[in-house]
């Protein structure tokens, strides 16, 4: 049989053939874990580097950068990871920081994530860009009011916040040369908040449990009174959480968290005229949506 052509460019030299694609991620890989490994994987399709030329420049053999790529079988260690995101040009201090949370997640000991570090050469504290330090500042707030209200705790909406900033440290590139750098980033920590909230059995986010975190935080000490709140709070917060999804986010940053009218628009990277019009529909909608339960009961 005779052997294929080589493809040659338009000036007649040879192309380089390019190996397959990375399978897709497996089932079951953690959401934390997940983060890290689509920023890895999506910097490794815009280098067009193929897992051959990973190889020569990690050492580490194909079958092992295929099985990290994909998420299979154990938790890769922090050298084989390092080695990736080197080759790749990936920005360490953040994805450290990104595969140590998911190591936590993965129920990794303590002392088996630090020895993995450990095996690693120290690396330097990189400089973070300005831009991006900026928008940390300007947003860390109302993101973690936003995460707070669908997570309830402190420390869950710190570690997705945390894990959103470092995200787009890693894209920060894409992000700033975006049509709307706010959009994009606000697009992503929603996505890393409402993967992690809970769902009601028809499908769509259950704020109900927010009703008594936000009931709680009443002074009354009445028992009478507390319970009528919760009456009517848990079925308003029930309606917010069937609403679509930009009405939703200016519902819950307006009337949850309490961010100025003003100050809203910044924080989802919308005009102020498309951030009123959404949120006359969102109120509209919500007395429509309770107005017609009320008439069920």
């Amino acid at each position: 049989m005779m052997p294929s052509p080589v493809p040659e460019r338009s000036d007649g030299a040879p192309v380089a053939r390019r190996g397959r694609k990375p399978e897709p991620i497996a089932a079951g890989v953690g959401l934390a874990h997940r983060a890290w490994l689509e920023s890895v994987r999506a910097r490794l399709k815009a280098r067009g580097l193929t897992l051959d030329e990973l190889v020569t420049l990690t050492g580490f053999s194909k079958t092992r950068i295929s099985e990290l790529l994909r998420g299979n079988g154990y938790y890769p260690g922090w050298e084989i990871t390092f080695s990736i995101i080197k080759a790749l040009e990936i920005p360490a201090w953040p994805m450290r920081r990104l595969w140590t949370a998911a190591a936590q997640e993965a129920n990794k000991q303590p002392a088996w994530i630090q020895r993995s570090i450990d095996r690693v050469v120290p690396i330097e504290r990189e400089h973070q860009p300005t831009a991006h330090q900026g928008f940390v500042q300007l947003m860390a707030a109302p993101y973690t009011a936003y995460a707070r209200a669908f997570l309830l705790t402190d420390q869950r909406a710190q570690w997705v916040v945390a894990e959103t900033f470092d995200i787009l440290w890693l894209c920060w590139d894409e992000a700033a040369t975006s049509e709307n750098a706010p959009r994009f980033g606000w697009r992503l920590l929603r996505s890393r908040v409402l993967e992690r909230a809970h769902r009601h059995p028809e499908g769509h986010v259950d704020l109900r449990a927010a009703a008594l975190s936000a009931q709680t935080q009443q002074e009354s000490t009445d028992l009478a009174e507390r319970l009528s709140s919760i009456d009517e709070l848990v079925p308003l917060f029930d309606a917010i959480g069937r609403l679509p999804r930009d009405q939703q986010d200016i519902t819950v940053l307006r009337y949850l968290c309490g961010i100025d009218a003003e100050t809203v628009p910044d924080v989802v990277g919308l005009t102020p005229a498309a951030t009123r019009a959404i949120d006359g529909h969102a109120r509209a909608a919500l007395a429509d949506i309770y107005h017609r339960r009320q008439t069920r009961e």
